[in-house]
């Protein structure tokens, strides 16, 4: 049985770059490095297009579309959810609801490389969670809910702002009391070094 984490993960930016292939081939690398990783993964992404929602909906059948933007209702001011079958409505009526969003739990696999193929220019991404090995040379151990890697497409931000970027930005995320030292040798395993403070993460 998994115990809920107290707290949140510290993330540290380990690399930024234009290139969203490149972003997920560092991240898988520092993937392999996880001790141990869930066999489940977490998808994020915002469709600007019907096309984007076509394939996103493809990728992840039964996926809960949101929309991305504080909708109202304009006779009472209540907020509005988005609880239509995307599959029922055509590109026209589709664009009115425009931009959504979506954020689910799926099985590992194949999914990653779909999920890439499919972004769009919306903020997207990809984490995977895990156990990064005891480290006894920076008295460093691995923590269950707290480690993992994560790639934020077109965002510099863990818990996804609100500011769009071009760059695509690595994470790695470790305990909720921060572990820098792991956070600098896990960047130079790919060539690169801790880009900024440590964030929130998940």
């Amino acid at each position: 049985m998994t115990v809920p984490p107290m707290g949140n993960s510290r993330a540290y930016p380990v690399l930024r770059t234009t290139d969203a292939a490149e972003a997920y081939r560092q991240a898988r690398r520092l993937c392999a490095l996880l001790e141990h990783i869930d066999d489940r993964i977490w998808l994020f992404a915002v469709m600007r297009t019907p096309r984007e929602v076509r394939e996103m909906a493809g990728l992840v059948p039964g996926a809960s579309f949101e929309y991305e933007e504080t909708r109202r209702d304009p006779a009472t001011g209540e907020l509005l959810g988005f609880d239509l079958d995307v599959s029922t409505l055509d590109d026209t009526a589709l664009r009115t609801h425009l931009p959504l969003s979506f954020s689910e739990d799926v099985p590992c696999g194949d999914v990653e490389e779909r999920f890439l193929a499919a972004l769009g220019d919306g903020m997207a991404s990809i984490r995977w969670e895990g156990r990064w090995p005891d480290d006894p040379e920076i008295d460093s151990h691995g923590h269950w809910n707290y480690d993992g890697v994560q790639v934020v497409f077109h965002g510099d931000e863990a818990q996804y702002g609100d500011r769009w970027t071009e760059d695509h930005t690595v994470f790695v995320h470790v305990t909720k009391h921060g572990d820098p030292e792991r956070a600098q040798k896990l960047a130079a395993h790919i060539g690169s070094e801790v880009l900024g403070e440590e964030q929130l993460g998940w």
